[in-house]
């Protein structure tokens, strides 16, 4: 059997988050969700808080990696075509994003959603730029989009919407591109 890192966890407490909130990221339903017992916790982290800033650490480094892995994509069109494609494809990241906005009055959460969404609005509106945009229409357009990629996770976590609609070209469409 292999042995699970502390990066097994958070990923596992992001998965549990994305599905029951910051109250799901429990020791025992994360072990559950991993196949083990919840002593094996304690090899990595000290408590569940730990284990929570670990999930919102690895939450922030995906976004970074993201942007790392489209900065590979000269033309900024089709870059923002990429990052629509993966952010409407990957319902997880959304109902994470979404579930960590809604529960910003924890400071630590509060903290790491406002700098996760700070970077993906400026890398949004710093696509935008390079496109051709004016800097505040590009605001404007980057706050939009991601206003609706939240607002569409909002609605699938209401039971409104099945699962958010396959919106890029809309998307790209609705952002000039």
């Amino acid at each position: 059997m292999t042995r699970l890192t502390a990066d097994d966890w958070a990923a596992a407490a992001l998965a549990a988050l994305a599905e029951g909130g910051l109250s799901a990221v429990a020791v025992e339903p994360v072990a559950q969700r991993l196949g083990v017992s919840k002593g094996s916790f304690y090899w990595h982290f000290a408590n569940r808080r730990a284990l929570v800033e670990a999930a919102l650490r690895r939450w922030e480094a995906d976004t970074e990696r993201v942007i790392s892995g489209l900065e590979r994509i000269p033309e900024p069109a089709e870059r923002m075509r990429a990052l629509l494609e993966r952010a409407f494809g990957d319902p997880r990241d959304a109902a994470v994003s979404f579930r960590l906005i809604s529960e910003a009055d924890d400071p630590l959460v509060g903290e790491v959603a406002r700098r996760v969404s700070s970077r993906r609005l400026a890398y949004m509106e710093e696509i935008l730029r390079q496109a051709g945009r004016p800097a505040e229409e590009a605001r404007g357009l980057a706050v939009s989009a991601y206003g609706k990629y939240l607002g569409l996770a909002a609605l699938v976590r209401v039971g409104a919407l099945d699962e958010p609609p396959a919106s890029v070209d809309s998307a790209t469409a609705e952002l000039g591109l």
